[in-house]
């Protein structure tokens, strides 16, 4: 039986509701998060500038041996430089430079005397568009001091946050919508457990429940790969039911990413019962600006949801 997927009557008051709940959090804490994540930036941006000298070496051993740095050396020119942007100016393979930033080192398979070319070519890229009003002892030959140092760093990094601003605030809204389920979970008797720590979605313990769970799937390849879930919770009382109610915990400060991101969800419920079997239970778990179209589109797949400012209906899934 839904519980909220089929209360149509109802879904005009609980958007505006959660409209209000998120601009409320958003209000308060968003501007905290941003500036927490932009000191740990200042601090990074500090480490590259010395790692490189202050911008006067951005050679092949400096990106050897920190590839990472390189999301930060994009934002230190004039003007930054997109990751595309970047590619062709220096004529490098796109693997490159997308594997140095997003997994932090360098394509195993490439060639080294092809990896040092590269390394070679971007650095001389950077170097040539270093911003000199930033940097500004660059066109003075002479050593920065502490105080433009710090300087250059705090805007470097203002550049970097505004550049991931909205994962910024995703992963806040993340963490605290997990803290919540937390609370209210170990409030009706339930036990955190660690995931990655041999547990298994078909061998969850009653009264137990975990974070970021990779569930096993089969596609239709017959290959089996992990998909990834927020939370998993085995019910104290099972009453005849072996899996686990998995959550997916989901916000958006606005309408139009929601609609761009409904699909993600069916795909994945679509997995876990082609796996599984139809009476899985998935459900949403969600804060913010999600409309009528959104609501309507995942309950004719059968998905069911929780609001975040109405949690006691975590309770109507049999917890």
């Amino acid at each position: 039986m839904p519980v909220n997927a089929d209360k149509t009557g109802q879904w005009k008051a609980d958007i505006a509701a959660s409209v209000d709940f998120y601009n409320d959090w958003f209000m308060k804490y968003a501007p905290q998060a941003f500036r927490e994540t932009r000191q740990k930036t200042i601090k990074q941006v500090k480490s590259a500038l010395d790692a490189t000298d202050g911008m006067r070496r951005v050679s092949p051993a400096v990106l050897r041996r920190n590839p990472r740095v390189l999301a930060v050396l994009r934002m230190a020119t004039a003007p930054p430089l997109a990751v595309d942007r970047l590619i062709g100016l220096a004529g490098v393979p796109p693997n490159l430079v997308r594997r140095m930033e997003k997994r932090g080192d360098l394509p195993p398979r490439m060639k080294k005397g092809d990896v040092e070319r590269g390394l070679k070519s971007i650095g001389e890229m950077i170097r040539a568009l270093s911003d000199m009003d930033i940097f500004v002892w660059l066109e003075r030959g002479v050593e920065p001091s502490e105080q433009e140092i710090y300087r250059a760093s705090t805007i470097v990094a203002d550049r970097l946050c505004g550049a991931i601003a909205n994962p910024i605030i995703r992963n806040a809204q993340e963490q605290r919508q997990l803290a919540k389920i937390r609370k209210w979970l170990e409030e009706h008797g339930y036990t955190f457990i660690e995931a990655g720590m041999g547990t298994r979605v078909d061998a969850m313990r009653p009264g137990t429940f975990c974070f970021h769970l990779n569930v096993p799937v089969e596609q239709e390849s017959g290959r089996e790969v992990n998909i990834p879930v927020d939370v998993a919770v085995m019910p104290r009382k099972l009453e005849g039911r072996a899996m686990p109610l998995l959550v997916e915990a989901k916000s958006a400060g606005d309408f139009t990413n929601t609609n761009k991101r409904r699909k993600e969800e069916v795909v994945k419920i679509a997995q876990l019962r082609a796996t599984y079997g139809q009476e899985i239970d998935y459900i949403l778990f969600l804060c913010g600006y999600f409309d009528s179209g959104y609501l309507g589109y995942e309950a004719a797949e059968g998905i069911d949801w929780v609001w975040e400012h109405r949690m006691d209906d975590l309770a109507q899934f049999g917890l």
